[in-house]
């Protein structure tokens, strides 16, 4: 992919396309502002360089959004109030995530090897939903919960560019197996991102640049939920352990290693799934095992 620049609002993609562990990121010329520092470390310690980085600002509190944040130590960063726990303590980062004590080891691991994790508080927050001037350019910080509870995308109002974070309009389809977050809210945030008025979507993985209004990849995104929703309910028409549901791969189609990343996320959005499908009455849980009854 190439970096695209839409007048002071600069794409930077990042390496193998976006894809985890990597994301896009975006810089804003002349305010110096850097949104989630995971793209390309060499690329990113060049603007560091020149024209500069003055803060940083995240997204949301994932790992594959601060990757390269250890690049700019002195660099004040901001991201959502609510969201600064898991970054100051790597057992909150794990808790946030859900993760059970099994898995911990490898994420320990990889949050200081791969990820460049060093505990850190931001020296400002976002209070959610507000607006800032950057020189010439107005950003509209929005609020869009569901990846997780305080995650935020960002509309450049002049050359009207939305980056929309890990709301990433790929064909996997959204992520919201962390402890807190929530398909509905996925489903409202989504919604949300499609009325703004932009002519340019930026995402956080992947293809992520969209000149054109996206769509039928919005559809296809939210098809998602409701393909993996439908293979659950069809599996578990007979009784089902939750082992059970997970081994049946219906996220990730197939077991892949490391178990503590793809066992981990599979069966954290199929417990959304079943949460939300017994909230609706529609499964029983019963003797150890899932069954579905609407």
């Amino acid at each position: 992919m190439e970096e695209k620049h839409f007048g002071p609002v600069w794409f930077i993609p990042g390496v193998n396309k976006g894809r985890y562990p990597y994301c896009n990121s975006v810089y804003v010329e002349g305010a110096g502002v850097l949104i989630d520092p995971a793209s390309d470390r060499e690329r990113l310690a060049a603007l560091g360089r020149g024209p500069g980085v003055r803060t940083v600002w995240l997204s949301h509190w994932h790992e594959d959004h601060f990757m390269h944040l250890d690049l700019f130590e002195e660099t004040p960063f901001c991201i959502n109030e609510d969201e600064t726990p898991p970054l100051t303590d790597p057992e909150i980062f794990m808790d946030w995530y859900g993760l059970a004590p099994e898995h911990r080891d490898w994420w320990r691991k990889a949050l200081v090897e791969q990820f460049h994790y060093r505990p850190r508080r931001p020296a400002q927050t976002f209070a959610g939903n507000e607006t800032i001037a950057l020189g010439e350019v107005e950003v509209e910080v929005i609020h869009t919960p569901g990846h997780t509870p305080g995650h935020l995308s960002f509309f450049f109002k002049q050359p009207r560019v939305l980056f929309m974070g890990d709301y990433d309009l790929t064909p996997f389809g959204p992520w919201y197996g962390d402890r807190d977050s929530s398909i509905e809210d996925t489903i409202a945030s989504v919604a949300r991102l499609r009325e703004v008025p932009a002519k340019v979507w930026l995402a956080g993985h992947e293809d992520g640049v969209f000149e054109e209004y996206p769509g039928e990849k919005f559809d296809r995104y939210l098809a998602a939920i409701d393909e993996r929703e439908r293979k659950l309910v069809d599996f578990i028409r007979a009784p089902r352990t939750l082992d059970e549901i997970v081994n049946q791969w219906i996220v990730y189609r197939k077991p892949r290693e490391p178990k503590a990343f793809f066992e981990y996320g599979e069966r954290a959005l199929m417990r959304k799934h079943l949460e939300r499908l017994m909230r609706a009455k529609l499964v029983e849980f019963e003797d150890g095992r899932y069954r579905f009854v609407g």
